[in-house]
């Protein structure tokens, strides 16, 4: 009788701490009207999504150049970190959405002949998908958005072109785009550009240049997204990052901004993502 009542404790017990985990999955896909075809998406669920009926605050996390929606699950270790951040206390139950922007063309933006409309895709289709599937409280206070490298670069973009949707915004070891409309050309991510008039190609790099859109922003709308800028001081993106941080100082937009020791690797994000979970949160209660 007694190994039967310490196995059916045991049992008991692995039950509780396995309800207290969350769930990820990383293959889930939807289709695209815009994009025409299906696109894929990882979504971490806290850990009593499953158990309750309430709604949730939701974080769009971008992955990187050269990765997909498996990367924060695979080598950012989202779910570990989610659920220790949500069982201390720092971070409030919330749900995480990783979309794949690596497939077709690579990159958060609408490319400069409109052909290729990531952007319009994830505010006109994915979002509301989202939002519909998942039990998420669909309103600007408890949305949020963070990402990395080219994510980064996205996270800026998203908030700075739709401040009325988020909260929050942490873009982590950020790209901001070419400094200049020559920087441009060269640019990478920018590709495309022949055949497209001079007129424009301006256009095209006041949309996506972080640095011009924080120029632009309305003194009604300073405040209007809390921002967390992290970046490493051995990373190349460094200095654009700083960058920012003196427009938005002049500016007088409110904003945390960190430099701290460490490279564009994943260690380093991985040691971000607490914080951006803890900033959100506030954000979500706070906002």
């Amino acid at each position: 009788m007694k190994k039967l009542f310490s196995l059916s404790f045991i049992l008991a017990i692995s039950s509780i701490l396995l309800a207290q985990t969350g769930k990820v999955s990383d293959n889930l896909s939807m289709q695209s009207k815009i994009l025409k075809m299906d696109r894929k998406y990882a979504v971490y669920l806290p850990p009593d999504y499953e158990t309750s009926q309430r709604s949730y605050p939701v974080l769009y996390l971008l992955h990187g150049s050269g990765d997909d929606q498996t990367g924060w699950v695979q080598f950012g270790e989202v779910l570990n970190i989610a659920d220790d951040a949500i069982k201390s206390g720092s971070a409030t139950p919330m749900i995480i959405v990783m979309p794949d922007a690596n497939s077709g063309t690579r990159g958060y933006y609408n490319d400069v002949k409109n052909e290729w409309r990531y952007e319009d895709f994830f505010f006109q289709e994915f979002m509301p998908f989202i939002e519909k599937t998942y039990r998420i409280k669909a309103d600007k206070r408890y949305r949020a958005v963070s990402g990395l490298s080219m994510g980064g670069g996205g996270t800026f973009i998203y908030a700075l072109h739709h401040p009325e949707l988020f909260s929050s915004a942490c873009p982590l070891s950020a790209a901001i785009g070419p400094k200049s409309l020559d920087e441009m050309k060269s640019y990478r991510p920018f590709q495309g550009l022949e055949g497209v008039i001079d007129a424009e190609k301006e256009f095209y790099f006041k949309r996506y240049s972080v640095l011009i859109q924080i120029e632009n922003i309305p003194d009604d709308q300073k405040k209007a997204v809390r921002w967390y800028i992290d970046c490493g001081d051995d990373d190349a993106l460094s200095e654009g990052n700083c960058l920012v941080h003196i427009a938005m100082r002049k500016k007088d937009i409110p904003h945390e901004f960190r430099i701290r020791d460490g490279a564009h690797t994943w260690t380093y994000w991985r040691a971000s993502l607490p914080k951006v979970l803890e900033f959100v949160s506030m954000s979500f209660h706070q906002y």
